[in-house]
C-alpha cells in the first residue's frame, strides 16, 4: 500500500488541483464566445452576436483588435494616443509588464480565439501559484480563491492573475519565511510589489504598509536588527522603498526611452477615462443623476448636443477627477493611521490588514470597478479572518455586476426593457460598496488566518535573541 499523504500535501494538492479545475471552467466559460468562422480581421463572428446575452465576454478576445496585437506589434515602442483618446500603433492602455504578456500570447496567433487559447495557458500557472501560496498561508481557507465563482467568472477576462500572484507573493515573502532576516525578506517582497506595481498598478499600495512593518520591527517589534540603537529601522525601511522604485524604475526605464509617446499613450488614456456606464462604480450610479442629463455620458460635449447636456457632463467629469483621489489618498492614510495606532497597542504594524483596508479604500473610491478587479481582493478575504456570511454576500453581489452588467448592456443596445436588469445591477454595485466599508473595519480588526506557512498568529523570532530596552531582537542583524 501507498503510504498516505501528510496532511499538509493533501491540502495543497487539493486546493491547487480543483484551482486547476476551476481554470479549466475559466477557460470554457470564456471560449464559448470564440472559434470559427472568422471574419478577415480575425475576429470570431460569434463574439459580437453572444457575448453579452451569454455573458462570455473578455477584454482578452476584445482587445484582438485596435491595439496591434493582430499585427504582432510590440507595445509602446511606435504607439500613441490620438487627441479624441483612440490608442493607435501599439500602445495599450496597461503598465509595461502587462503589455508584454498581451503580445507573449498573440505570438503565432492569427485569430482571436488562438489568442485567447494561448493566453490562457500563459496566464493559468499565476493562478496555480497564488493557489499554492495561500494554501500555505491559510490552509483550507484557499479554497475561496481555487473553487469560488471570481475564477471562473474573471480568471480570463483580463490580465489579473500575474498581479495577483505578485502581490500574494509579497506577503508570502514576509510572513512563511521567519528565518530569513526582515530586512531580507521585506527587500524581496518590495521588488515583487514593484513588479506587480508594472503589471496593474494597485500592489503599489501596499509598499506604504511594508515600510511601516519594517520600520516598527516586524512581527511584535521583535525584528529589529541588533544594528539599531533607536525603537525604529529607518535605514531598513529607506531601503524598502527604494527597492520597490528602483524596481519599478528599471522596468519602465527602456519603454520610456525607446517610445515615450506610446509609453506615455497608456497612463493619458487611463487619466482621460470617463465615470461613464462601463466603468460600474459608485460615480456613475450615486454622483451622476445629481448632475442631471448628459452626465457620465462622454460623447454629450464632444457631439454637441446641447449647452445644458455639455456642462453636465463637463462638472460631472470634473468632480469624479477631483474627489476620486481625494478620498482615495484619504482611506489610504485612515488606514496607516489606524494601523499605526494598532501598533502602539500590540507592538506590531499589521501590514497586510492595512493592505487589504487599502485596496477596499481603491476599489471603492476609484472612478473604475471593473468587474475582475474582485480577484485582487479574494486574497485579502483568505488571509484575514473575516467572517464568512460577509465573504459570501459579496460574492452574491459581485455576481449581480459580473453577470448582469453584460445583460444590461445588450439590453440597452437593442432597446428591451431595462428595469429588472438595472436593479440587479444596481443591487450589486451598492451591496459591493457596502461590504468595502464592512471589511475596511474588519481587515484592520482582523488576525491572519493560520496554514502550515503560519501555524499561529504570531512568527517566531528567527535565531538567537537578545533584551535591549525591555524588547527582544536579534542578536545578529
Amino acid at each position: 500500500m501507498q503510504p498516505r499523504l501528510p496532511a499538509t500535501r493533501r491540502m495543497l494538492a487539493t486546493v491547487v488541483g480543483l484551482c486547476g479545475l476551476t481554470l479549466v471552467a475559466a477557460y470554457l466559460n470564456k471560449a464559448r464566445c470564440a472559434g470559427a468562422p472568422f471574419g478577415e480581421d480575425g475576429r470570431s463572428i460569434i463574439f459580437d452576436r453572444i457575448k453579452d446575452t451569454q455573458v462570455c465576454y473578455s477584454d482578452i478576445q476584445f482587445l484582438w483588435l485596435g491595439r496591434g496585437i493582430d499585427q504582432h506589434l510590440f507595445p509602446y515602442l511606435h504607439g500613441s494616443i490620438t487627441p479624441d483618446g483612440v490608442l493607435v500603433g501599439g500602445s495599450v492602455e496597461y503598465p509595461v509588464l502587462s503589455g508584454v504578456l498581451m503580445w507573449l500570447g498573440a505570438v503565432g496567433a492569427n485569430d482571436d480565439a488562438q489568442f485567447l487559447a494561448q493566453t490562457a495557458l500563459l496566464l493559468a500557472p499565476f493562478g496555480l501559484l497564488t493557489a499554492w501560496l495561500l494554501g500555505r498561508l491559510a490552509g483550507w481557507s484557499a479554497l475561496l480563491w481555487s473553487v469560488g465563482s471570481p475564477l471562473v467568472l474573471y480568471a480570463f477576462h483580463n490580465w489579473e492573475l500575474p498581479v495577483v500572484a505578485a502581490s500574494v507573493g509579497a506577503i508570502y515573502v514576509v510572513t512563511a519565511l521567519p528565518r530569513w532576516p526582515l530586512r531580507r525578506r521585506a527587500v524581496l517582497a518590495a521588488v515583487l510589489l514593484g513588479i506587480g506595481f508594472c503589471l496593474k498598478i494597485y500592489p503599489g499600495m501596499f509598499v506604504l504598509p511594508l515600510v511601516l512593518f519594517v520600520l516598527t520591527g516586524g512581527v511584535a517589534g521583535r525584528e529589529l536588527p541588533a544594528s539599531v540603537t533607536g525603537r525604529y529601522d529607518i535605514r531598513g525601511a529607506i531601503g524598502v522603498a527604494a527597492a520597490a522604485v528602483v524596481t519599478v524604475v528599471a522596468i519602465n526605464l527602456p519603454f520610456a526611452v525607446a517610445g515615450f509617446a506610446g509609453w506615455r499613450a497608456s497612463i493619458t488614456f487611463q487619466q482621460q477615462r470617463a465615470a461613464d456606464i462601463t466603468t460600474n462604480s459608485i460615480w456613475y450610479w450615486g454622483l451622476r443623476p445629481l448632475f442631471g442629463p448628459g452626465a457620465g455620458n462622454p460623447a454629450t460635449g464632444n457631439l454637441g448636443a446641447g449647452t445644458t447636456a455639455a456642462e453636465n457632463a463637463a462638472a460631472y467629469e470634473h468632480a469624479v477627477s477631483v474627489t476620486s483621489p481625494v478620498l482615495i489618498l484619504l482611506s489610504f492614510g485612515l488606514a496607516a493611521w489606524l494601523g499605526w495606532r494598532r501598533h502602539q497597542r500590540t507592538g506590531g504594524y499589521p501590514w497586510v490588514q492595512v493592505s487589504g483596508a487599502m485596496l477596499c479604500g481603491f476599489l471603492l473610491f476609484h472612478k473604475v470597478h471593473s468587474p475582475q478587479y474582485t480577484l485582487w481582493i479574494v486574497p485579502f478575504l483568505v488571509l484575514v479572518a473575516v467572517p464568512w456570511p460577509a465573504v459570501a454576500g459579496y460574492l452574491v453581489a459581485d455576481v449581480a455586476v459580473g453577470v448582469w452588467v453584460f445583460r444590461y448592456f445588450y439590453a440597452l443596445s437593442n432597446d428591451g426593457s431595462v428595469v429588472v436588469v438595472e436593479n440587479v445591477v444596481q443591487f450589486g454595485v451598492w451591496a459591493r460598496a457596502a461590504l468595502l466599508v464592512v471589511f475596511y473595519v474588519l481587515f484592520l480588526r482582523g488576525e491572519l488566518r493560520s496554514g502550515p506557512a503560519r501555524p499561529d498568529r504570531s512568527v517566531p523570532t528567527p535565531g538567537p535573541v537578545t533584551a535591549r530596552d525591555g524588547r527582544l531582537v536579534p542578536a545578529v542583524g
